[in-house]
């Protein structure tokens, strides 16, 4: 059985999930009826170009890596030994892991990506090229202040975020500190540090009021880099948003658990590439 993985923002575009929408109309009616918009319009069409914005991508992604799992379940006969989600991603794991059923773990990210949207400002950059260890050094000599590790994707790649001026004035200090390169992501907000602070608080009255389940498949934590556990759910999901996403980590843990197969569930192949990475290191 094999790892399946769900990608987080930065993942969508319009379009996406044209080949799994239609399959599952149940779970459309359900997702149209909590969102209160057509989320295959908003997949397919996208007129005013809303997936841009994490208020609407962040639903738009959750409908279609869970519908994209279901799909390969019932083509492929797919069970997952172990479940892992990139952000955004670790919400449909916990969903096929029996935390929340499709509809309560649609209402949470919808929420989220609200109060993300509200905290939005600033922005996020790859750091390619260092170690987390020369990131940090180059961090802790960066003068300007207000930027912090939001991503340990691989062990070259580190992301960074902050305010949108630290992200753009950071660019040569990172190049001079040995990166090959240094790329500004196209995203709506400094997701991932502290500048989440508001959306964080908020959002932990929202998981104090939700009914999370202890998952019935091993799932990783984002924020820890560990397996998920009933007793720290709702504080885990809650850290993650202002904290970083710790990828190496999470794939470190269930590579040294014997996993061996990795399958990605997700509009397009972003997580694959970084797991590799990862395991050649």
């Amino acid at each position: 059985m094999p790892v399946i993985m769900f990608t987080g923002q930065g993942s969508q575009f319009p379009g996406m999930g044209r080949d799994v929408l239609d399959e599952f109309p149940e779970h459309l009616a359900q997702a149209d009826e909590v969102l209160g918009y057509s989320v295959r319009d908003l997949c397919l069409h996208d007129e005013h170009g809303r997936l841009a914005s994490t208020r609407y991508a962040q639903p738009a992604l959750y409908v279609v890596n869970v519908l994209t799992y279901l799909r390969l379940r019932r083509e492929c006969g797919v069970e997952p030994s172990a479940l892992l989600g990139h952000s955004l991603g670790e919400y449909c794991a916990l969903h096929v892991a029996g935390v929340f059923d499709f509809a309560s773990g649609l209402a949470l990210v919808a929420r989220r990506g609200e109060l993300m949207a509200d905290a939005a400002g600033g922005g996020m950059a790859a750091v390619i090229g260092l170690d987390a260890d020369a990131v940090h050094d180059a961090l802790a000599s960066w003068s300007g202040g207000g930027l912090w590790a939001a991503g340990y994707n691989t062990p070259d790649q580190t992301v960074l975020s902050g305010s949108s001026e630290q992200v753009r004035a950071a660019r040569q200090h990172f190049l001079d500190a040995g990166a090959r390169s240094y790329v500004p992501l196209n995203v709506s907000g400094a997701f991932h540090s502290p500048l989440m602070a508001s959306a964080k608080a908020e959002f932990a009255r929202v998981l104090d009021r939700a009914v999370l389940r202890a998952p019935r498949i091993p799932v990783v934590s984002n924020s820890t880099g560990r397996l998920h556990t009933a007793d720290r759910l709702g504080l885990d999901l809650g850290e993650q948003i202002s904290g970083p996403v710790r990828w190496v980590q999470s794939v470190r843990l269930l590579a040294g658990r014997g996993e061996t197969g990795w399958i990605e569930a997700g509009p397009k192949k972003v997580l694959t590439p970084m797991v590799g990475a990862v395991l050649a290191a």
